[in-house]
């Protein structure tokens, strides 16, 4: 009975393994596709807000919270923007002063727990931004998606999506300068979004079901005075414009895409997400099955979307190396298997989907010379 017992207490170790091994594997995997929006991805660090004065704010000193440029600074029920660090500025050596623009929601108080977004507007366009807009349904296969239209003047609309971590607030960024040069632009909510509908199984499948909804909204576009349309993503925002731009039944009737920190290997991306959720090393295989069993993601498809080869209108990537959770190599990858139609343009020390926050100005003549064609 020795030999049996030990046998059956062998099998039952491994069963229990196999099973915490899936575990493990799912819970990993939610890095990714249970990443909320409009909270922070897990490679952003929260910093502690050490003191507030007039037009300054200190932080605790991180590679985050040196980042150059303009930033949301969220905490729980808090939204401020805050500028450039004041090097200058007396500080203690373990942390690091910026100017403070404003506080746009709640208030900021010393020992908040905060971190840096690059969502700096909070709100709809006319909260945030005074600009005349519409709340509308678009139909999708899922049921109504909120948008918000801001009217222009042009033909081409533009149609903005986000990506991981954020909410449509994220393309208010560059609405102002899209709104100046007098494209009507559709800001869109998809799946999984507040207010849009939740997929069935509750999960983000990284721009591979969503895309669908992005082509809800060109249909939406051309039936409604657009005679063309721009795509215009962030992370897996940007991946749903490649499918779109490559699979949708309109995709005659779209002038250019413009991609920002894009999510072009959703297994690198996953992985990433595992890491920075302080996933061992050896269960990020695990990760990356869980995720391929509960979604259906497969690498090729996306490798598909993004073959140099099927694209056949102007690309704009912005993207940059400090990118850990989307790694720019695949971007650079793909402007190289066309420099006929494609231009990256490469932003230094700015994370992901926060190409714009670097140097918006730079990113705005960059964004202007690429549409103006377009127009």
């Amino acid at each position: 009975m020795r030999p049996v017992t030990a046998t059956a207490a062998a099998v039952t170790a491994a069963l229990a393994a196999g099973a915490a091994s899936v575990a493990a594997g799912r819970y990993a995997s939610d890095a990714a596709l249970k990443a909320p929006p409009g909270r922070p991805l897990p490679s952003e660090p929260r910093l502690t807000v050490h003191a507030t004065a007039a037009g300054r704010v200190v932080l605790t000193r991180a590679l985050a919270s040196q980042r150059p440029g303009t930033y949301g600074l969220a905490g729980d029920g808090t939204h401020a923007v805050v500028g450039p660090v004041l090097n200058h500025a007396a500080h203690s050596a373990d942390t690091v002063v910026r100017r403070l623009e404003r506080v746009t929601h709640g208030t900021l108080a010393t020992r908040d727990r905060v971190w840096l977004t690059p969502n700096v507007h909070v709100g709809d366009p006319g909260t945030a931004l005074g600009l005349d807009h519409r709340d509308i349904g678009i139909p999708g296969e899922l049921g109504a998606l909120p948008a918000w239209f801001v009217p222009g003047a042009r033909t081409t609309w533009v149609i903005t999506v986000h990506g991981l971590g954020t909410t449509r607030e994220h393309p208010l960024n560059v609405l102002p300068f899209l709104h100046g040069h007098q494209f009507p632009v559709l800001d869109l909510a998809y799946r999984g979004d507040a207010g849009a509908p939740r997929p069935q199984d509750g999960l983000c499948h990284l721009g591979e079901t969503e895309w669908r909804d992005l082509d809800a909204a060109m249909r939406y576009a051309l039936s409604h005075g657009a005679e063309h349309v721009v795509l215009y993503g962030w992370s897996t925002g940007a991946t749903m414009a490649l499918r779109a731009a490559a699979h949708s039944a309109l995709r005659a009737r779209v002038s250019g895409l413009v991609l920002d920190s894009p999510v072009l290997n959703w297994e690198t991306t996953l992985r990433a997400l595992a890491t920075a959720r302080r996933t061992p090393g050896p269960l990020l295989p695990l990760a990356v099955r869980a995720a391929q069993g509960r979604t259906g993601l497969h690498g090729d498809r996306i490798d598909r979307a993004a073959d140099p080869a099927r694209l056949t209108v102007p690309v704009l990537i912005f993207h940059g190396p400090a990118d850990t959770i989307a790694p720019w190599t695949p971007s650079r990858r793909l402007a190289a298997g066309r420099p006929d139609l494609i231009t990256l343009h490469q932003v230094r020390d700015a994370p992901h989907g926060a190409m714009w926050n670097a140097d918006p100005a730079t990113y705005e003549e960059i964004l202007r010379r690429f549409l103006t064609p377009l127009m």
